[in-house]
């Protein structure tokens, strides 16, 4: 996916920074995020992919210094551009510790940021590459382990990124592109998928890739929280509305006026607050608790649930009319098991990213530690495979690549009765026709299919191309059983 470079602006002083963005995007076609605190810009770069960060001091503080040294440590790999009234004085020592790129005073002129902007740019380009070629010819120089096998040489998987989501599947390309056609439209999003799949990542992605990304993106988690609290979350409350309702709430509605507001977990919702969820989409109405006063706001509401809200709306848990209210698009994000290919881009990445975070100087991963993790089914997904990543990158050496030995034996064992599985399937008994072999293999492909989506006939069926029909009939021919575990038995040939 195209990305067109982001620069992040921390405005605490005087400078119109309405104008000069909009002067630097006309010339440049850069994307700017404009963040009026240090907590808002901190939000931003945890949701998008941002190359450029330049922070403006406030008078009488150095918020704006501070914010660019923790920004060293926290993300070394964005420039930092530093910009101060005149009168400001900062030491060489302490500018030399945020690592400023450049250093500029106001007033601004927008010829002259646009041009330190693009050399800036220029310059980490060039350090990208350099990083690269030095990481190859290293490669190139000798064995990368004690056993010096070239099984373990380094690969660099092909990836894309949209903001901080990596992949390299086919179907998150799909997903991606939907998103962002979605992006800067206004209409509602429901996404579904598995926990730990990427979600909140992708709802991220959505709000700073539309017009709204100039207002806040504010997250609510709807699961275990009662009806009284989820309703004085987002719509607020007024003082004395209720036992310990000391002060004014404003709720999460009204402060993220102009912007987005990601309802996690919104399978878990009452059918009572569902009413209240469906007449603020509906109007856009907020009544805090306690108030007689309806005020509106324009808010966009993007929903996650780990469930499928169809299924739950056919069971009658779920609101039709509030599913087709929240339904403008459906994205469904696919758990780790359906997109193996984007296992490897998203090792290497989060190599890199706790790499930098602790300071460690860490090559790459092996080939031969990247099949290991491939080959592994990942219940907890993204995020289980990124904690194993932290634990790898915490064991490997400075200067060395992350090889097998790091592995930690729960994914060790899962990879090798992977292996085991995938060769059983490859087993066909002698002395049999051609036609039994087809039915042994297809026998063993459905199976697969059911133990991957844990015996959800519909999204078994999807994934192998068959009417849920079909599929019915296949399990009754081959007489499938909830017991088939292994996919590889030799059994029921028929």
């Amino acid at each position: 996916m195209n990305h067109t470079a982001t620069v992040l602006v921390l405005a605490l002083g005087a400078s119109d920074w309405g104008l000069i963005t909009k002067a630097l995007t006309n010339r440049y076609s850069y994307r700017f995020i404009v963040a009026k605190s240090a907590s808002e810009a901190r939000n931003a770069l945890q949701s998008a992919q941002i190359e450029l960060a330049v922070s403006e001091e406030g008078a009488g503080s150095f918020e704006g210094m501070n914010f660019l040294l923790n920004l060293r440590t926290s993300n070394p790999g964005i420039l930092r551009i530093y910009v101060a009234p005149l009168a400001t004085a900062v030491s060489a020592d302490t500018a030399a510790k945020a690592g400023i790129y450049q250093f500029l005073h106001e007033p601004l002129d927008p010829d002259q940021l646009g041009l330190v902007l693009m050399r800036a740019l220029e310059a980490q380009e060039l350090a990208r590459r350099h990083r690269l070629l030095a990481r190859e010819f290293k490669v190139q120089q000798g064995p990368l382990s004690a056993d010096g096998h070239a099984s373990t040489l380094f690969r660099r998987p092909e990836s894309q990124r949209f903001e901080k989501l990596v992949y390299a599947s086919d179907r998150m390309a799909q997903i991606c592109n939907l998103a962002a056609r979605a992006a800067p439209t206004s209409l509602p999003v429901v996404i579904e998928g598995e926990t730990g799949t990427g979600k909140e990542l992708l709802a991220r992605a959505i709000h700073y890739n539309s017009d709204r990304r100039a207002s806040p993106l504010l997250v609510q988690n709807c699961g275990g929280i009662s009806d009284e609290m989820l309703q004085s979350e987002l719509f607020g409350h007024k003082r004395g509305a209720f036992t310990g309702a000391v002060a004014d709430r404003l709720g999460l509605f009204r402060a993220a006026d102009g912007g987005t507001v990601f309802l996690d977990e919104i399978s878990e919702v009452s059918p009572s607050f569902q009413v209240s969820l469906l007449r603020f989409l509906q109007e856009g109405e907020v009544k805090p608790i306690g108030s007689d006063t309806v005020m509106h706001c324009d808010v966009r509401i993007i929903a996650a649930s780990n469930r499928p809200l169809k299924e739950l709306v056919a069971k009658r848990e779920f609101r039709q009319d509030l599913y087709f209210r929240l339904k403008g698009f459906n994205l469904e994000m696919p758990p780790l098991r359906e997109r193996p290919e984007d296992i490897e881009p998203l090792a290497e990445f989060f190599v890199g990213k706790h790499a930098e975070a602790t300071g460690r100087k860490i090559l790459g991963i092996t080939t031969d530690a990247l099949s290991k993790l491939s080959a592994c089914d990942f219940p907890g997904n993204v995020r289980e495979l990124e904690n194993e990543i932290r634990r790898m990158v915490a064991l490997a050496k400075d200067g060395e690549f992350i090889t097998t030995r790091s592995l930690s034996p729960t994914i060790l064992a899962a990879s090798n009765l992977a292996k085991a599985h995938e060769e059983n399937v490859m087993l066909l008994p002698t002395g049999v026709t051609l036609k039994e072999h087809f039915e042994h293999l297809e026998r063993r492909i459905v199976l697969k299919a059911l133990l991957t989506h844990g015996w959800n006939q519909s999204r078994a069926a999807a994934a192998l191309g068959l009417s849920r029909v079909g599929l019915v009939n296949k399990i009754k021919r081959y007489n499938l059983l909830r017991s088939d575990q292994e996919v590889g038995n030799g059994t029921n040939w028929r």
